[in-house]
């Protein structure tokens, strides 16, 4: 008796049935291969090469001489303003990611409740996150103006009501600069990041909602009060989300490029010179395509080993569930 033959369609069915996984992840890793890992290989040729990114014939080989003068420690051949730029990015990092982890972190615990109503002042915390951009950060502008911002008009308010308490030198205390001065411009943009906060805010809450109750039952019971028990049950427990949002502000912050390019206006000497903002403008104001390459290269080394500082550190302080 002749076994029947596969049929083509039945061929085509069970071959499809086998890979179906890749073929629904095959969009995703044509997008990942074609938009990310072919721009990365092109970049690391780019910050070799010497181009205006206009011209090919123009396109000059120049080795590893971009990375040594970024990285070069002569000064009269050093780069300044990569210095510079590098300084006031690390310097960001080093305030805002604190602020924003305490201040999201603050968030959370308060929204942590039962209350009515509890999830429209949800909703409204975590707005922001959503409604960010261009506009937002113009507004943020006129808040923190010198002259007619509203801050330092209640500054002014405030100092009129010192003044009528018998303290009338305080009417010629003064107000700060923000955005427009070199000393202010960066707590300005330390306060401005926690508009944002309702992002981590919505990982520290999840992660709240899921310590168990008996935890705090049981240290209660040993004479923990609330410190106590925000130390050694709340933060052990959230400890991966806090881990999480540490990293990501991170990365964040290391990149942040909208709110110092749209208020820069030249008044800060060079405060406001970040380093996304400085790799933008030598690649588009410039033309030195190649030399930006490189100095994404750097960004990006400098990233990875903070990044694996933390994954390394980590191990000490997150906990995780069902660990011993």
């Amino acid at each position: 008796m002749i076994p029947d033959r596969p049929q083509p369609g039945r061929r085509w069915q069970g071959w499809a049935d086998r890979h179906a996984g890749w073929i629904f992840a095959a969009p995703w890793l044509i997008g990942v291969v074609v938009l990310m890992l072919l721009s990365m290989a092109a970049s690391v040729v780019l910050s070799m090469v010497e181009w205006d990114g206009v011209a090919l014939s123009g396109m000059r080989w120049v080795g590893l001489e971009h990375y040594r003068h970024i990285l070069s420690l002569n000064p009269e051949t050093a780069d300044k303003d990569f210095r510079i730029a590098l300084y006031n990015t690390l310097i960001y990092a080093v305030f805002a990611v604190p602020l924003g982890l305490a201040g999201s972190l603050a968030l959370a615990m308060l929204l942590d409740s039962t209350l009515r109503g509890i999830g429209l002042f949800r909703t409204v915390y975590y707005l922001p996150h959503v409604l960010g951009g261009v506009a937002t950060i113009l507004i943020w502008r006129w808040i923190f103006h010198p002259d007619f911002g509203l801050i330092n008009a209640a500054l002014r308010d405030a100092y009129d009501g010192i003044a009528a308490v018998g303290f009338a030198q305080a009417r010629t205390w003064p107000v700060p600069g923000w955005l427009y001065s070199p000393t202010w411009s960066k707590p300005a943009l330390f306060l401005m990041s926690l508009w944002g906060a309702g992002g981590a805010m919505l990982v520290f809450l999840a992660a709240l909602q899921n310590v168990p109750e008996h935890l705090y039952e049981a240290a209660r019971i040993d004479g923990a009060g609330r410190w106590r028990c925000f130390r050694h049950v709340t933060l052990p427990q959230i400890s991966p989300a806090l881990f999480f949002n540490l990293v990501m502000g991170i990365i964040g912050t290391l990149q942040i490029f909208n709110q110092a390019y749209l208020l820069e206006s030249g008044g800060q000497r060079k405060s406001l010179l970040f380093y996304v903002v400085y790799l933008y403008r030598r690649a588009f104001e410039h033309y030195e395509m190649g030399y930006a390459s490189a100095l994404a290269w750097v960004l990006f080394v400098i990233i990875m080993v903070l990044t694996a500082v933390v994954l390394l550190t980590g191990r000490y302080w997150v906990h995780y569930e069902g660990e011993r």
